[in-house]
């Protein structure tokens, strides 16, 4: 590792721009020193936790040590949560990384299964003539790239739209794969992408594919993925909320209607008298679905269901009849392996959600301790959809079972996993050991010199004070000023982003722009390109918004993000915190506003020359007790509590940049 990232090591010589620094070095040792470990037998992986916060250049150090492991003969997976930072790692890092340190190594990105063509149902559209004006030309495209591409990746088809209607008609689903039967076997791009990942030595994964192969491998199933020895996590500040989907049981209005659509237009090629009886059963299940959706409160949210279920005992009878018409049409649809015949998948997805909805809506057992209870379960209406769930409250278990006891090394890092200065809340949710290596590795960034904390003084009211919009409304306008727009303004809420907007737009001069007004590329885009402009948001862009430069001067960040402690999920693993002794509020709901706050925070500095101010308008921070939490978690920048502070700091910048 010293050859390779000291201050004359290889990546000084071969990677420009290149700036030497320790954090990344201490990091790419400790990486490598990990995964020498031997296993230890006990089925038990070996585990490293790091922080390397931004700056440090953590993608090569866990990628270069994991790659000269691979070489060794253990097959290393790395997983990232966005399919962009798997993206950047196969076209950016693990190209360099072949041409100057392992010319050997064979890496391979593996995606989730609706990323690639599917033959089969590639040449079904081209033999029903079923292309329109709208996408014949797209159509003439695909079929000439059919003949270039290896995998059949519609990442590579960058003129196709993320929303494209035909991708969904001929990309690869589960449901319709017709296995070892499938005419298009010997070609199948799923089929040649298995066969590669089985030679590669490192796999690039998501961790939605990387959690569906531990879900998979639970069953006894199958699995999604060839054997691995080891697993580094990148973003691994997401890991509890993707294992929570995949450990847990979803069964949606939607998911009935896919089937009985894909069963009603299969149903077309049978003969006529049992086209009848399948259009009949299909139609029996549409009408049940509907009367049962119909039967939940029209209230949008997510709520409890057990509650639900207890209170209206007619939604059971109902339950029953849908039961029934699931089971009545995977029993019409059952009719064996058929040649070139979807029936049998179309009767297994039947089955499937028949169990699904039994799992989740069956009786629960009232009398069991709340430290004893292993999920919650709950529904969510929607404009358009109601979906059941059956989740875990804790996912420690499940880690356990299906990950740690089945690899020999797991890394997990991200910028974000300590609260208050400890990897506690990280350790706990993930069910490693107290005793887990860890370490936390500073951002080289220069925040002393070039940054600002802003956080108002008194007496500037608090979230819950009446006169709170109003006193934030203004400040933002202030804040906004002095910085000549170049604002990122990050909400906890879409109303609290609307309101906003709706003051803003009336008394700023500068570009406006809004989350949901535009795709999130395009606004970036715009946002980029339109220096003086400001962006409000939500959600999604308090972490992933990559906006280098002048573009990006402020971040507003309306309060600190506390989650709405009436959801489901997290009630019950508040309930059960409680039951077992903790403090909810302390134990659970501040580390995980600490998280989501420090990501936010994090837009402002990603490059060594950046400059520019965070504004974070809650007093919460100096006056309450755990607001201390929160200020020991952030960057260390110079806090201000006076606008004129704030109007210095943006005036030596123009000085400077006049």
């Amino acid at each position: 590792m010293d050859k390779i990232f000291g201050p004359d090591g290889l990546l000084a010589s071969h990677l420009s721009p290149y700036q030497y620094r320790p954090g990344q070095l201490e990091m790419a040792r400790a990486v490598a020193d990990l995964l020498e470990t031997p296993a230890d037998g006990a089925g038990s992986a070996a585990c490293l936790m790091i922080e390397a916060e931004t700056g440090l250049g953590k993608t090569l150090a866990y990628l270069i040590p994991a790659a000269l492991s691979s070489l060794s003969g253990q097959r290393v997976v790395v997983s990232t949560n966005t399919r962009n930072l798997q993206d950047q790692i196969l076209g950016r890092e693990i190209p360099f990384i072949k041409q100057w340190i392992a010319p050997d190594l064979k890496a391979l990105g593996v995606k989730g299964r609706q990323n690639y063509l599917c033959l089969y149902r590639w040449r079904q559209m081209q033999a029903a003539g079923q292309a329109d004006t709208q996408t014949g030309g797209e159509e003439r495209a695909i079929d000439a790239w059919i003949n270039q591409t290896v995998h059949g990746d519609r990442a590579e088809l960058h003129w196709l739209g993320s929303g494209s209607p035909l991708w969904q008609k001929i990309c690869c689903q589960s449901h319709f794969c017709l296995g070892s039967q499938c005419p298009e076997a010997t070609g199948c791009f799923l089929n040649r992408l298995r066969r590669d990942a089985a030679a590669s030595q490192l796999l690039i994964v998501n961790h939605h594919l990387l959690f569906s192969d531990l879900a998979v491998r639970r069953t006894g199933y199958g699995e999604v993925l060839p054997r691995y020895q080891t697993v580094l996590f990148d973003e691994a500040h997401h890991i509890e909320n993707v294992a929570t989907t995949f450990f847990g049981f979803t069964f949606s209005r939607f998911q009935v209607l896919d089937l009985c659509g894909d069963v009603e237009r299969a149903a077309a090629d049978r003969k006529e008298s049992e086209r009848g009886e399948i259009l009949a059963a299909a139609g029996r299940l549409k009408e049940s679905i509907e009367r049962f959706a119909a039967a939940f409160p029209e209230q949008k949210g997510r709520f409890l269901l057990q509650e639900l279920l207890a209170s209206h005992p007619d939604l059971m009878a109902l339950r029953a009849d849908l039961g029934g018409a699931l089971e009545g049409l995977a029993q019409r649809l059952d009719l064996g392996p058929a040649e070139e015949s979807p029936w049998p998948q179309y009767a297994s997805r039947a089955w499937e959600l028949a169990g699904r909805l039994d799992t989740i809506t069956r009786e629960q057992f009232d009398d069991l301790a709340e430290s004893e209870i292993s999920h919650t379960y709950w529904f969510e209406r929607t404009d358009r959809n109601l979906a059941l769930y059956a989740t875990p409250v804790d996912v420690a278990a499940e880690l356990g079972e299906a990950l740690y006891s089945q690899v020999c090394h797991c890394v997990f890092t991200s910028a974000t996993l300590t609260t208050g200065g400890n990897f506690h809340y990280a350790l706990e949710r993930l069910g490693l050991p107290a005793e887990t290596p860890t370490l936390s590795l500073a951002s080289p960034f220069d925040y002393q010199n070039k940054t600002r904390l802003y956080v108002p003084a008194a007496p500037f009211p608090e979230p819950t004070a009446p006169g709170y919009p109003q006193a934030l409304h203004h400040c933002m306008a202030s804040l906004i000023g002095l910085a000549g727009g170049r604002t990122l303004a990050l909400f906890t809420s879409l109303a609290a982003m609307d309101k906003a907007h709706a003051v803003l737009r009336e008394q700023l001069t500068y570009p406006l722009l809004i989350q949901g007004s535009a795709p999130r590329r395009v606004l970036l885009e715009r946002f980029c390109r339109e220096i003086d402009s400001v962006l409000l948001a939500v959600a999604s862009f308090w972490e992933g918004v990559d906006v280098p430069g002048e573009a990006l001067s402020l971040v507003i960040i309306d309060k600190l993000p506390f989650e709405v402690p009436s959801d489901p999920v997290i009630m019950a693993r508040m309930n059960r915190i409680k039951a077992l002794g903790g403090n909810p509020f302390n134990d659970y709901q501040v580390p995980r506003a600490i998280l989501t706050l420090r990501q936010g925070v994090g837009r402002l500095m990603r490059t060594a020359d950046d400059r520019g101010v965070i504004a974070i308008l809650d007093t919460r921070l100096f006056g309450k007790g755990y607001g201390r939490q929160f200020l020991r978690s952030l960057p260390p920048s110079p806090v201000s509590r006076d606008l004129d502070d704030v109007a210095a700091f943006f005036g030596q910048q123009t000085t400077r940049n006049g």
